[in-house]
């Protein structure tokens, strides 16, 4: 069987990554340049002239035209952490070069942290991941799925519509008509119904674009928002998702099912499904230059308005 190139990229080893970021200086120097490569930006003015003075340990920037002050993770997802930067990066590190998900109990082992700080931290992480996957549109070729997180409680519903579980959309986009994967999207929905997929394409497609999917019902709503749109009947088993404009979509949402079930015990999927499935969809999206994920990622959270704990544990899975 000849190799994958794409699964046998080497990455960031760990001794790289002491090499690159194994000191409080070093990382601080990374996030500075990530955060500003053309050098320091006001974020009140834009100016670039600025003073530096510390208060105990942090370090401030004043803009001389407009006597703003701010920190380098002031306005950022980092903002009023007390953690030290080099955990935040090895954290970004290791939910980023681990081949399957890590839980928020494995990476408190790996920070030296207690649970809480690393659950903050992951979901911080996580919410970036979804921010940054939140304006993504598909083009040309979709391979579009229904599909389901978590299962029945005992005594209830069974099957579709079972309680406890979260329904959710899956789309993959090919570069030609039955070629291999380029691009995904992974997102919750309220219910397979026809408001929440009409309200899903607006958001996710592209015009034009070219769609498969199974039998059911609402994906109809591809015809009206003016979808070439292929029904696919692959009646049942392995055979199914080995057809023609369906293997790649059930490739991928065998693997997100895996990663997710062989990782947590459980998650709560009601409240955070967005974050966990966004999180498949951004390392999916970006497999191709693993190398570049640590700091793509930290420049992302860079960008990102700040998200505190009630912000964090207040999510909700829907757009809007």
């Amino acid at each position: 069987m000849s190799i994958n190139s794409v699964q046998f990229q080497a990455g960031l080893s760990m001794a790289e990554f002491i090499a690159r970021y194994g000191t409080e200086a070093k990382c601080y120097r990374a996030l500075y340049q990530w955060r500003w490569p053309q050098g320091f930006r006001c974020p009140a003015c834009t100016g670039r002239a600025r003073s530096r003075f510390r208060r105990g340990t942090t370090v401030y920037y004043q803009c001389r035209a407009c006597r703003h002050q701010t920190t380098l993770t002031a306005g950022t997802m980092f903002e009023g952490t007390k953690l030290p930067l080099r955990t935040w990066l090895l954290a970004l590190h290791l939910l980023t070069a681990t081949k399957t998900n890590l839980a928020a109990l494995e990476l408190m082992r790996h920070l030296g942290v207690n649970y809480k700080t690393a659950w903050r931290v992951k979901h911080k992480i996580m919410q970036a991941m979804a921010e940054r996957e939140e304006p993504r549109r598909l083009n040309g070729f979709v391979q579009i799925d229904d599909a389901y997180l978590g299962g029945e409680r005992n005594g209830g519903k069974r099957g579709r519509g079972a309680e406890g579980k979260q329904p959710f959309v899956i789309a993959v986009q090919t570069d030609a008509r039955f070629a291999a994967p380029s691009l995904a999207v992974i997102e919750p929905v309220r219910s397979f119904d026809n408001v929440s997929l009409e309200d899903w394409i607006a958001r996710r497609l592209a015009p034009g674009c070219e769609t498969y999917t199974d039998g059911l019902a609402c994906f109809r709503r591809l015809e009206d928002a003016g979808h070439a749109h292929t029904t696919l009947d692959t009646g049942g088993g392995r055979a199914a998702t080995e057809a023609p404009g369906a293997r790649w979509v059930n490739v991928l949402l065998g693997n997100v099912k895996r990663a997710i079930n062989g990782t947590y015990h459980a998650i709560r999927q009601a409240k955070y499904a967005r974050r966990y499935l966004a999180k498949a969809a951004y390392r999916f999206n970006r497999r191709f230059r693993l190398h570049e994920m640590l700091p793509r990622l930290a420049t992302a959270m860079l960008r990102c308005k700040p998200c505190p704990e009630p912000v964090l544990r207040a999510a909700s899975n829907f757009h809007g």
